[in-house]
């Protein structure tokens, strides 16, 4: 089975085969093919683009957005099958209004949890998941160590969009 989810970035990035870039927003399809429906656990993090940079702080926002790509590509098939019109987005850091304290957040789900949508959910814009690239830098994090931030940060937005409560997503460890 086959599902698309739209990922959108400041800069084309290689999602591998099945990949395009298009337009002025430069978005992407990301085709994640799963087997049937699962219910099991999320897999280890993958290896991807900072496992080969020392201090996270000296990692680009390429390598960033493609850490991001590699968490959403290695979702299992049980938390893609549910996901529905949904964009994810790499920004650089918070406006005021997604942060009015300024703390630093690291993500954020601005939409309707699909738990809350009714049958006149039709017509809607898509929901958005925003993961900042500068508070996750602030961190100043080995690279092992920001991968698992980066992830933990996806997952618990992804969580959001799933419906689930803070309580559950730390009971996942995606809190």
């Amino acid at each position: 089975m086959s599902k698309k989810h739209k990922v959108r970035r400041r800069r084309s990035l290689s999602l591998g085969p099945g990949s395009h870039s298009g337009g002025q927003d430069r978005s992407s399809s990301l085709h994640v093919d799963r087997p049937p429906h699962q219910t099991a656990p999320l897999p280890p993090p993958p290896t991807g683009a900072l496992s080969r940079l020392g201090y996270a702080s000296s990692v680009d926002i390429a390598a960033f957005e493609a850490e991001v790509s590699n968490v959403l590509m290695a979702l299992p098939s049980w938390v893609t099958e549910q996901m529905e019109n949904i964009l994810v987005v790499v920004d650089t850091r918070p406006t005021r209004e997604q942060d009015p304290e300024g703390h630093g957040l690291l993500g954020v789900y601005e939409g309707i949890p699909l738990n809350e949508r009714g049958f006149d959910y039709f017509g809607v814009s898509p929901d958005r998941i925003v993961i900042f690239y500068e508070p996750h830098i602030a961190l100043r994090l080995e690279h092992a160590a920001m991968s698992e931030e980066i992830r933990r940060t996806v997952l618990h937005e992804v969580g959001h969009h799933l419906g689930l409560t803070e309580k559950r997503l730390h009971e996942l460890g995606w809190g």
